[in-house]
């Protein structure tokens, strides 16, 4: 699992994954996230792979070989399915030609609706009436890959977009669990993640 702050998806998963799921390690690109204490506290192994800062001349060369670190760190577990559970950095070809099509995330929205890292906010600015959260494989874009599930969460008049997202976040740490015991229950060796969203309506 790819992780970067305070790791309540990554808890979710740990509390409520089946037995025989397996979460092999707890990658992160923030050393002190709070993710990795959760991970530590588990028994999980754990690592962190920060992306240095470089100037603007730099920063193309000092991602690509941040990404190849990062590939090869989660390399060393050999996992078969990638989670990035509220991980804030982009995914680079290096790491998707390793891992992709077995990596996937979620995101607070209904895709393609509001991508990026405030679709909460986004969502209440648009004035919709209803938003929710979706698992996705992860591909070169920013939250363009395949959908595998969404759950839709009805926005109130009086929502701020803390509320919104604490109500969204909730759907998306259960949608998560469910996502990933299916996927960990496919045939050895399958490469394909799902066929049909499963989708959930609002409550």
């Amino acid at each position: 699992m790819l992780v970067s702050g305070t790791g309540t998806l990554l808890q979710s998963l740990i509390d409520n994954l089946p037995e025989e799921v397996t979460i092999v390690a707890v990658g992160s690109d923030q050393p002190g996230a709070v993710a990795l204490q959760r991970a530590e506290k588990a028994g999980i192994p754990t690592f962190a792979e920060p992306l240095p800062r470089a100037d603007a001349d730099q920063r193309v060369t000092m991602r690509e070989a941040w990404d190849a670190r990062l590939t090869d760190d989660v390399s060393r577990f050999d996992p078969d399915l990638v989670v990035c559970a509220g991980f804030m950095k982009l995914l680079g070809t290096t790491f998707l030609d390793r891992f992709g099509g077995r990596t996937i995330n979620s995101h607070p929205a209904l895709l393609p609706s509001f991508p990026g890292i405030h679709g909460p906010r986004d969502a209440l600015d648009y004035g919709v009436k209803i938003t929710g959260a979706t698992v996705f494989v992860v591909d070169a874009g920013v939250d363009t890959g395949r959908i595998l599930a969404q759950r839709a969460v009805p926005v109130r008049a009086d929502d701020t977009v803390e509320s919104l997202h604490e109500r969204i976040k909730v759907e998306e740490r259960e949608m998560l669990v469910e996502v990933v015991t299916e996927l960990a229950g496919a045939r050895p060796g399958t490469q394909e993640l799902g066929t049909e969203p499963s989708r959930k309506d609002p409550q």
